[in-house]
């Protein structure tokens, strides 16, 4: 099952990201521990917290799954994970500075998206020009390569020659296609 979405990644004022993510079932999923680094506390906090969150009614056991998750000593272990709702939810909750500064990101990329419309993954989109330059590039050498070619060669090799070179532009436009397709289905 591959439902991985694009994501948004909040990142701390030191410009550090220290917490691996799951993603599945088109959501996020962090452990008690790895919400306790993001925010900065304890994970006693955090299981404090997520108990109230749950017990208030503000969210309900549908924020949390058990997956399986291999250790470091390669035995694979039952763990519980918490997803985006309940880690935004702890965000609002925690005392700690990672915890403000999660607060502000949010609050800002939400009123982003409220007046904008929509909000931008700003690498993503820097990663997206880049490959779609490389492909774009690579059709433009091959072009060159055919008009020097056609040049150089009797009519019939010319045509043979042509036909192999659409076909190698067709493969670098559909490798820019098959990138550009999903990164334009999640920004529409």
């Amino acid at each position: 099952m591959d439902n991985r979405g694009e994501i948004l990644i909040y990142q701390a004022r030191n410009g550090k990201t220290d917490v691996n993510v799951k993603l599945e079932q088109d959501t996020v999923w962090l452990t008690q521990k790895q919400i306790a680094v993001l925010f900065g506390t304890d994970r006693s906090v955090i299981t404090k917290h997520l108990r109230n969150i749950i017990r208030s009614g503000e969210l309900d056991n549908s924020v949390c799954a058990k997956f399986a998750h291999t250790a470091g000593d390669g035995k694979v272990y039952t763990t519980t994970f918490y997803n985006l709702d309940a880690i935004i939810s702890v965000g609002y909750r925690v005392n700690s500075m990672k915890a403000t500064q999660f607060r502000i990101w949010a609050t800002t990329t939400l009123k982003t998206h409220i007046t904008r419309g929509v909000t931008f993954n700003e690498k993503r989109l820097q990663e997206l020009e880049k490959k779609v330059s490389a492909h774009g590039d690579s059709i433009f050498t091959l072009y060159h390569n055919v008009n020097k070619m056609i040049l150089k060669m009797p009519r019939k090799d010319v045509v043979d020659a042509l036909a192999d070179d659409v076909e190698k532009m067709k493969t670098e436009i559909n490798k820019v296609l098959e990138y550009i397709k999903p990164q334009a289905a999640n920004h529409a």
